[in-house]
């Protein structure tokens, strides 16, 4: 199935709904929450080439990394820092133009140009986050959102 995962014609929506039920596939009946997020941020690097796609973990009061495909990653991550705390903390998804106008943004790496982060919720609980990044401004909207929310859904 991973061969299928790349679809070239530019059009994020269609490369969405083409996906989307893949990853359904993918998580369909593993338990494993770690296969799980390992999966799903392969699927979504390898389909959008992603500069860093991963997820970061609530442990305590430290979002903690976990799967992730790109380069080397901040570790922990405070409740409220950065744009991944904040999703944690606001349990609501991020989207981020221009990562050097977001206050307290915490640069894991200097080519992050844009970010998007939705939290992973059980309930209203906040457990976790998808942290996607990319290399170029402006790279995340709305239709981003709405998709990536329904993909953490799948993993909940």
């Amino acid at each position: 199935m991973a061969e299928n995962l790349i679809i070239s014609d530019g059009n994020k929506e269609r490369q969405y709904q083409t996906l989307l039920p893949q990853i359904a596939a993918l998580v369909a009946g593993e338990t494993d929450a770690v296969a799980n997020m390992a999966n799903v941020a392969a699927a979504l690097k390898q389909t959008f080439d992603f500069f860093w796609v991963g997820f970061y973990v609530v442990k305590g009061e430290t979002l903690v990394l976990a799967p992730f495909q790109g380069p080397l990653a901040c570790t922990r991550i405070r409740h409220g820092k950065g744009v991944c705390g904040t999703a944690w903390k606001e349990a609501r998804t991020q989207i981020v133009p221009d990562v050097d106008q977001f206050p307290g943004h915490i640069a894991c790496s200097s080519d992050s140009k844009s970010e998007i982060v939705v939290p992973l919720l059980k309930g209203d609980e906040v457990i976790g986050v998808l942290d996607i990044d990319s290399d170029r401004l402006n790279s995340f909207d709305e239709t981003d959102a709405r998709y990536l929310e329904e993909v953490c859904r799948m993993l909940v």
